[in-house]
């Protein structure tokens, strides 16, 4: 038995003709005829089942042609949401984002580390004399244990740097799990303040050449020549920083008087630390990094 059925709906009749089980008979026009007959024109399909299907011409206009499926990244191309582009992306919180909490690189024990330490906005200068006097005395302490060990250090205005090496990158974690809870206590003690002062992760970067030890030991002792000159485009006075521990590093190219205070860092003990960087040369205290 023949049934009829008249499909009003774009979205039943794009259902119809995308199962595959309709095939189209041919047109039936309304008061005019023809595929270009009045509104009420509709095409005649065909079930294979034998229902007599009749859907309105104006709609099977819009789903006759079955679309092409298109991958997801197609899509987003075509529509503009999301997707590689220029400017994609969360944007980050800040000028200065955070280290991103990724896996450390693999950490020989013969190279030294770059390290940087930086502090939360609202924190105050870290170059004040008091800051320095109590953090030094806290480097005192402990800046050799067991298999971690600061060698250099310089305290900037929201950052500090400083010169490691350890056995390895668990050694390092561990060294570096008592630095900074040092260095936030000794804030929040000399400017009378509480909760979290460490912004973000620390940022590392392995030294594996003769060069780049060099670079990094005038990078890290004369760094406040660096931001000095950033800030009023001429050279800085040439002297030791006392916020940093250059008194007591013996790779100046113009000897200084020595500190009568004990060493507020340990002695290096790779190759790299103690005398491969000095194939190029003593450290001049007139040097500008960056520059």
């Amino acid at each position: 038995m023949r049934s009829i059925w008249s499909c009003r709906s774009s979205s039943s009749a794009w259902a119809l003709l995308a199962s595959g089980r309709v095939r189209v008979l041919g047109w039936s026009g309304g008061e005019g005829g023809g595929r270009r007959g009045a509104p009420d024109g509709r095409v005649r399909v065909g079930l294979i089942r034998g229902v007599d299907v009749r859907i309105y011409s104006a709609i099977f206009k819009c789903v006759k042609r079955r679309a092409k499926q298109i991958s997801f990244d197609d899509y987003r191309r075509r529509s503009g949401h999301g997707g590689p582009r220029k400017g994609a992306g969360r944007k980050p919180a800040s000028s200065r984002p955070p280290v991103h909490h990724v896996r450390r690189e693999r950490l020989p024990g013969r190279f030294p580390v770059h390290v940087t330490i930086r502090v939360r906005r609202g924190v105050p200068s870290l170059r004040s004399r008091r800051f320095v006097r109590v953090f030094s005395r806290s480097m005192r302490e402990a800046c050799e244990r067991g298999e971690f060990r600061v060698c250099q250090y310089s305290v900037q205005r929201d950052h500090v740097h400083l010169l490691v090496e350890a056995a390895g990158k668990q050694a390092l974690g561990r060294g570096m799990r008592s630095i900074a809870p040092r260095l936030a206590r000794a804030v929040n003690r000399v400017f009378r303040r509480s909760g979290a002062v460490v912004y973000g992760r620390y940022h590392m970067r392995v030294l594996r050449t003769p060069r780049e030890v060099r670079n990094a030991l005038a990078y890290v002792l004369l760094n406040v020549r660096k931001h000095w000159r950033q800030r009023n485009g001429a050279a800085p006075p040439v002297r030791i920083d006392s916020a940093s521990s250059g008194v007591w590093f013996d790779g100046w190219k113009k000897q200084a008087r020595p500190s009568r205070e004990p060493p507020a860092v340990a002695a290096p003990h790779t190759w790299l630390l103690r005398k491969g960087w000095r194939r190029h040369g003593l450290v001049d205290l007139a040097e500008v990094p960056g520059a």
